[in-house]
C-alpha cells in the first residue's frame, strides 16, 4: 500500500487581470481586419465551390471578438447528405489584447490548443505574419 503525501498549504499569487479593451479599439481593430479579410485574404483562400465535392470547402473568412481575443476564422461547406450541420466554423488565428496596439498571436494547433508564437505585435504586424506565415493557412 502506498503512503498518501501529507497535505500542506502553498502560496497562490492572484492571477493577474486581463485588459479591458475599449468598444471603440474593438470597433476600430473589427473595421480595419474586415477590410483586410475582403480585399486579401478571400481573394487568396476562396476558390469556387468544386463540381463534384469530396471534401469539405472554404466559402467565407470572418473575424470576430470574444472578450480580449480578436479571431480570424474560417466558414466550411459540408456538402455531403450525411453531414451533421451544412456548414461550420473553424478559427485559425487569435489576436490576444496586451495593451494599446500590441497583440500575441497564437495559430490553432491540430491538437485543438492554441500556441503562441509572436508576442507584443502591432495590429499591421499580426495581418501580415497571418498573410504570409504558412501556419496561418485556414
Amino acid at each position: 500500500m502506498t503512503k498518501k503525501p501529507k497535505k500542506m498549504w502553498v502560496y497562490s499569487p492572484p492571477k493577474p487581470k486581463a485588459p479591458t479593451v475599449s468598444e471603440h479599439f474593438k470597433a476600430e481593430v473589427k473595421a480595419k481586419a474586415d477590410h483586410w479579410v475582403e480585399t486579401v485574404l478571400k481573394p487568396k483562400h476562396i476558390q469556387p465551390p468544386p463540381a463534384d465535392p469530396q471534401f469539405n470547402y472554404l466559402i467565407d473568412l470572418d473575424t470576430k471578438w470574444y472578450r480580449q481575443y480578436f479571431y480570424v476564422q474560417g466558414k466550411y461547406c459540408c456538402p455531403f447528405p450525411e453531414a451533421v450541420s451544412p456548414d461550420f466554423e473553424v478559427k485559425f488565428a487569435r489576436l490576444e489584447y496586451v495593451q494599446l496596439d500590441r497583440f500575441n498571436l497564437s495559430y490553432m494547433r491540430h491538437t485543438g490548443q492554441w500556441f503562441e508564437v509572436f508576442q507584443g505585435l502591432s495590429l499591421q504586424e499580426c495581418m501580415e505574419e497571418i498573410q504570409d506565415n504558412p501556419i496561418f493557412i485556414p
